[in-house]
């Protein structure tokens, strides 16, 4: 799933995480990462709500981290481990979205190219 966009998307988490480091926060490294996106010229929406269709019934309440381009989701986490359940997560978001390509990005690792795992459905 290597491309431009996400290479951007990772360069632009690497800087936010080599200045900021490990431990803080998930909604900080959001914060941060909304503004190096704004700095790179990168569009994204933030906390981009999607709908779930449950037998033909839209359920809402559910929310995409950063949508970047309206073509990659992005989920972010801060933990020293990710859950099992954060790659469901994220693959409900790419069904929910009907889009193709996910990053799950876990800026509690103390090198974050460790924390990063590209999704492709």
């Amino acid at each position: 799933m290597s491309d431009q966009l996400t290479e951007r998307i990772i360069g632009a988490a690497i800087e936010v995480h080599r200045i900021l480091g490990p431990g803080l926060l998930e909604s900080i490294y959001e914060e941060a990462l909304c503004l190096e996106f704004g700095l790179r010229g990168i569009a994204y929406e933030r906390q981009k709500e999607v709908d779930v269709i449950y037998k033909g019934h839209v359920i809402k309440g559910q929310k995409v981290d950063i949508l970047v381009a309206g073509e990659v989701v992005l989920e972010l986490k801060s933990l020293t481990k990710l859950p099992e359940v954060a790659m469901a997560q994220t693959l409900s978001y790419l069904k929910a979205t009907g889009l193709k390509r996910a990053l799950l990005v876990n800026f509690g690792q103390s090198r974050l190219i460790d924390g990063i795992k590209r999704i492709s459905l």
